[in-house]
């Protein structure tokens, strides 16, 4: 073992043994009196020494053992503990026992942490609570530290929008609690600690990340750390963050899969209660409310209170909670424009909205409702009953027109059109889908929506076998933006399951176009090897040749001999 830096602290290291082997006469008696000299100094203990050796317990391993436990009691001895033992810190083998020291200081002094820094190997032996304190003073230290994290994470809810196979763990399945105790968010829980500045650090890196990118699991993750944070009971954090209470509030309505009236006024109060000067919280409420997960909530449920409306035949410009979930809506989805703009102003919902485009949505779902009321009519009274109003033309024009300029309007007509396709009601999907093309920054192609049509659209594969289906769903909707990489592995992935109904010539168009160019990712070009390897299977078994079965025997033709009289 090296000596460096022993004697600097006043204790024989190696360079003193080396010189007390060399001169004495007995090494074995030399190396006796080291360890009981150099060793803990209690003689009530050192008949239990040879115990230990004869257990085969290292001396070494024992007085780390020892050193740790003393170095738990307080502060003040942890302090002193660290003067004495720094100086040895690159002593690989002692190197533990200063770190262990380190990591249970609640402040260690600077001087310390600029050496760790320095040292790269230091550094890396260093324990999160060591860590954390550097890194408040070190942001871009911090910053190549949770940067893997959020790349993780991104990648996480990427490969579940797109991964071909999935059909049972969807996007939108998992439960509030279960997504935040995912690995990456709670490894960022664990780096942040009780640590307020570290907390504000990765939040500025998810408003940086999301302005740069506009990727809204940005959002996902902002509301998903703060839970988790309020899951852990961190107070330190929870206490200073203004949207924690809006967000538990709101976390616990997308849990339950309602909002009541109670949470609706509390909801409510939140974004009333924000005050000249303190307009910037405006922000980091809009990231939460553009978190896909809120978006599809509020979306779900105003699609569903709708139905509730028309069922009991009252308006929606009357229905409060309605107003709300419109108003959330509208500021998730300008959270963008407001953070890179720096404006932290509630956008003001369009009142036509409610008094133009709510009533077009709202004759859609009635006349869905005529339509199945129809089919459970007898056959002769069918036909007579449905010309009374023609229930399968194109949607309204104020319906068409707000999803080209409103937002809310366009992701209300999305929610609706998956509504449809849950149901599988062929002809209502038919009547809104095409209408989606045009949709307001093209957000009807937005992965989150793309991945949760086409999980609808599987199962109502049967339908694909027929030409007017497929012209709506690929002519006039998919094949509009088909030129788009994210656009292409979705289309992947519904033909991938639908592709035994499809027309021949509807397959060979579909394979033709979605054929990725030489400058698109790889990612695409080995799905669409494996797209081509499974029709090619599918259509080596269809080319095979059916085993014969009894009723395909020539003797079949053979008349059965009369019985014998």
């Amino acid at each position: 073992m090296s000596g460096f830096g022993l004697e600097e602290i006043g204790i024989p290291g190696g360079v003193y043994l080396k010189e007390s082997l060399t001169h004495c006469t007995d090494p074995l008696k030399a190396i006796e009196e080291f360890q009981v000299e150099n060793g803990i100094l209690l003689p009530s203990l050192r008949p239990m020494l040879h115990l230990l050796d004869l257990h085969g317990v290292k001396r070494l391993d024992f007085h780390n053992s020892i050193m740790e436990g003393e170095g738990r009691e307080r502060d003040r001895k942890l302090k002193e503990l660290l003067t004495k033992s720094f100086p040895v810190i690159k002593i690989k083998a002692l190197r533990p026992v200063v770190m262990c020291i380190l990591k249970h200081m609640s402040h260690v002094e600077d001087k310390y942490l600029k050496i760790l820094v320095r040292d790269r190997e230091l550094y890396e032996a260093c324990d999160t609570e060591v860590k954390r304190q550097i890194w408040k003073d070190s942001q871009a230290l911090f910053g190549d530290e949770v940067s893997p994290l959020l790349t993780g994470y991104i990648t996480n809810k990427e490969d579940t929008l797109f991964n071909v196979e999935n059909l049972n763990n969807l996007f939108f399945s998992p439960s509030p609690k279960a997504r935040r105790q995912g690995e990456m968010v709670q490894k960022l829980v664990h780096m942040i600690g009780k640590n307020v500045k570290l907390y504000d650090m990765v939040l500025q890196f998810l408003r940086t990340l999301f302005l740069r990118t506009r990727f809204i699991h940005y959002c996902s993750l902002r509301a998903e750390l703060l839970m988790a944070l309020h899951d852990r009971e961190v107070h330190d954090i929870i206490a200073v963050d203004p949207c924690h209470k809006f967000t538990w509030c709101l976390d616990a309505c997308i849990r339950e899969g309602k909002v009541d009236a109670k949470r609706s006024r509390e909801l409510q109060g939140f974004l009333d209660s924000i005050r000249r000067g303190q307009e910037q919280v405006l922000g980091d409420l809009s990231m939460i409310l553009c978190d896909p997960y809120a978006i599809n909530f509020l979306a779900n449920s105003v699609v569903r209170l709708l139905q509730h409306l028309m069922n009991n035949e009252a308006m929606p410009r009357d229905n409060s909670v309605l107003v709300l979930m419109l108003r959330m809506l509208a500021l998730g989805l300008h959270s963008w424009d407001m953070i890179e703009s720096q404006l932290f102003r509630e956008p003001k919902l369009d009142p036509q909205i409610v008094t133009k485009f709510l009533p077009a949505l709202v004759s859609l779902m009635v006349d869905d409702d005529v339509r199945r009321l129809n089919a459970r009519l007898p056959l002769d009274e069918r036909e007579s009953a449905i010309t009374i109003i023609d229930h399968s033309g194109p949607p309204p024009d104020a319906y068409q027109a707000y999803l080209q300029e409103s937002s809310v309007a366009c992701i209300l007509a999305m929610y609706y059109t998956l509504h449809t396709a849950t149901r599988k009601d062929k002809t209502a999907l038919m009547r809104v889908l095409g209408t989606l093309a045009t949709c307001h920054q093209d957000r009807a192609f937005q992965d989150t929506f793309l991945h949760s049509l086409v999980a609808a659209l599987i199962p109502m594969a049967d339908d694909f076998a027929t030409e007017d289906f497929c012209t709506v769903v690929f002519d006039e909707f998919f094949f509009t933006n088909i030129n788009r990489e994210n656009v292409m592995r979705h289309v992947i992935k519904l033909v991938w399951y639908v592709h035994p109904k499809l027309p021949h010539a509807r397959l060979d168009t579909l394979q033709k176009a979605l054929q990725p160019g030489p400058h698109q990712g790889e990612a695409i070009q080995a799905l669409y090897e494996k797209f081509q390897v499974r029709l090619q299977e599918f259509q080596d078994i269809q080319n095979q040749p059916q085993p014969m079965t009894e009723m395909d025997s020539p003797l079949m033709a053979v008349p059965t001999p009369a019985p014998i009289q």
